[in-house]
């Protein structure tokens, strides 16, 4: 049951705490955890100055996400657990629709990740990685979502 867990990391506090439970659940199952960061090389054309200086933005982007991985790894070792890391490069697309061809390859039977749980017009205007992920995993999928300080309306 859940031998191969999928834990996509960005850096937020989100993040994290979807990280530290899918390191509890490992922990509990012996499972393998998979991080995976995905820098999409899309954003780095977006506008005319900015493909100008695309490939000074792709490197920053990479090494970014190669901090995660490492900060992530850290904590994951904190935990008890011997994390595999994936930093994958996509051109174009969504994280979402990544990290779901990621989890079908790799044969991920449990996706974890944080979710900001953002309702009404901004996830209409922003979209949601999370949601496509729900909607589109070939695998289980436990969003685990920030912290709140007290009642939402």
């Amino acid at each position: 049951m859940y031998a191969k867990i999928l834990v996509p990391v960005d850096g937020s506090a989100t993040s994290t705490r979807g990280l530290e439970e899918a390191l509890r659940v490992a922990r509990a199952l012996g499972s393998t955890v998979r991080l995976l960061h995905v820098v999409n090389d899309q954003a780095a054309f977006v506008g005319v100055e900015a493909a100008v200086h695309a490939p000074e933005l792709l490197k920053c982007f990479r090494a970014r996400g190669e901090e995660i991985l490492t900060a992530a790894r850290a904590l994951a070792h904190e935990r008890g657990v011997e994390p595999e890391t994936l930093c994958l490069d996509v051109m174009g697309g969504s994280a979402g629709e990544s990290i779901v061809e990621h989890a079908r390859t790799w044969g991920a039977e449990l996706i974890v990740l944080g979710t900001h749980g953002r309702r009404g017009l901004y996830r209409l205007v922003m979209g949601s990685d999370a949601e496509y992920v729900v909607r589109s995993s070939p695998a289980p999928v436990l969003l685990v979502r920030e912290a709140v300080a007290g009642p939402r309306s």
